[in-house]
């Protein structure tokens, strides 16, 4: 993918098979997070203040991705797993077969806040 000037058209170049999953989630970290700012960071859309990254999100050919702290990632490492979804360090990755919920989004986002100190 080439650089992006916002969600928007990162969204639009995006697999047509995500893109609703993409506008989900961008849609939940907005309301989960309404004092952020929508930025492009690493290529990728997210939400945060100035060059601080609360949660990011990418899409590639088959699976999306969250990306939050590592800290979010282990608060909710049970929740990850009962959802039946895998992670990383600093992400968990989905697909229109198996979704990440709202909540799960939320939780993601509002803990990755927390440990940033935003």
């Amino acid at each position: 993918m080439a650089e992006f000037t916002g969600h928007d058209a990162y969204i639009a170049a995006t697999p047509e098979h995500l893109r609703p999953l993409l506008v989900q989630l961008r849609a939940q970290l907005a309301l989960t997070l309404p004092d952020a700012e929508e930025i492009i960071a690493y290529d990728m859309p997210g939400f945060g203040f100035g060059k601080s990254i609360i949660a990011g999100f990418a899409a590639f050919s088959k699976q999306c991705g969250l990306y939050v702290s590592n800290g979010a990632i282990t608060a909710h490492a049970e929740d990850i797993a009962a959802s039946g979804l895998k992670a990383t360090k600093t992400g968990v990755t989905f697909s229109p077969s198996k979704p990440i919920s709202d909540e799960l989004v939320a939780k993601l986002a509002l803990a990755s806040r927390k440990e940033l100190g935003l």
